[in-house]
């Protein structure tokens, strides 16, 4: 724990892989950059790895005013002590007032250490971050400025606003594609910081002898079209109309949670608050009921076209154009017309 700093910066721990950054830490640059203008502080990434100074130029083109680039042998791969530790120091040495994770498979193993480290709380899985005020009653006593962090809560039933008055910096994770990737400026400049670090092989409690990696087999955030498929399609094998559908519109098949979990798909797929974001220019959702939890991941999409035979169906509660029906009479239907009109 550090002691509450008002003046001190926003950061954001700026997550790269084999020397390429990825989106989410971009993406949290965006609202730390609307959190620092708020509070009239600066921002600040955390950039952590070796031979990795070459992308603090890009980080200050997103919205860093400050890099902090940590660089040794010893942390060319994600390992979560070597982290944990050269983050503990950082912190320690600046001060800063916020720190965001993006709630990757690292940052959510790395942010609970830091945390656990310095006796900070931290807010998991948040959608929303704001800055704002909180009055406590009983002590008769407002805090200004605060960090709100807003998840949902009690399986998505609810929306909860968290605040950390005391046990600072203020730590969230935040979930990928739910903040916007803010437009890169060319010309922007920042200061980057090389920082002299204390790490030995004794902070490294396991050897990596050889590193094996999957990227993900669909790009469901860069998709202009989505068709999702929910448990209602009945099978993996009727799940195909998902597929045919997609593929004559060009876009991308994603699925629900409940899809995902029957083996319907696999997880690269899913849409939701447990899956990924998505905001495409159409959406259509096939034999989905539109529960809570999916509809976060999908109800900023710009049109909506939902196909079930429910009629009380949650998801036409989002949905722009609203299909009552047997999706195994329309989806053919809609395939077919589409392929005439090629």
């Amino acid at each position: 724990m550090i002691s509450v700093n008002p003046k001190g910066e926003v950061w954001v721990f700026a997550e790269q892989h084999g020397g390429k950054l990825e989106d989410i830490g971009l993406e949290l640059l965006g609202r730390a950059r609307m959190l620092g203008d708020k509070l009239g502080v600066k921002v600040g990434a955390v950039l952590i790895g070796d031979q990795i100074k070459g992308l603090a130029e890009k980080l200050c083109q997103y919205g860093a005013d400050s890099v902090y680039v940590l660089e040794n042998p010893l942390l060319e791969h994600y390992q979560t002590n070597s982290y944990a530790k050269v983050i503990d120091d950082l912190i320690h040495k600046y001060q800063p007032q916020i720190m965001i994770y993006g709630a990757s498979p690292c940052g959510r193993d790395l942010a609970p250490r830091v945390a656990s480290a310095i006796k900070a709380g931290l807010t998991a899985d948040c959608t929303d971050l704001q800055i704002g005020d909180h009055e406590s009653k009983a002590e008769g006593k407002t805090y200004k400025n605060l960090l709100l962090q807003i998840r949902p809560a009690f399986g998505g039933n609810i929306i909860a606003t968290i605040i950390n008055y005391d046990r600072w910096p203020q730590m969230a994770t935040v979930r990928e594609g739910v903040m916007q990737m803010p437009i890169p400026d060319v010309k922007r400049k920042g200061q980057i910081f090389a920082e002299k670090i204390t790490i030995q092989q004794s902070d490294l409690p396991v050897e990596i002898i050889r590193e094996h990696k999957q990227g993900k087999k669909v790009n469901l955030k860069a998709s202009r079209i989505v068709v999702a498929g929910g448990a209602g399609v009945g099978s993996k094998e009727n799940f195909r109309l998902v597929w045919d559908l997609a593929n004559a519109l060009g876009g991308s098949p994603g699925a629900t949670r409940a899809a995902v979990d029957l083996g319907f798909i696999d997880r690269d797929h899913q849409v939701g608050q447990t899956g990924t974001t998505v905001r495409p220019s159409l959406y259509i959702a096939i034999g989905i009921s539109g529960a809570i939890q999916h509809q976060a991941g999908m109800s900023d999409s710009q049109k909506i076209i939902a196909i079930n035979n429910d009629p009380t169906a949650p998801i036409f509660d989002v949905a722009h154009y609203k299909i009552v029906g047997d999706l195994n009479d329309i989806v053919p239907k809609m395939v077919k017309a589409i392929k005439a009109r090629v």
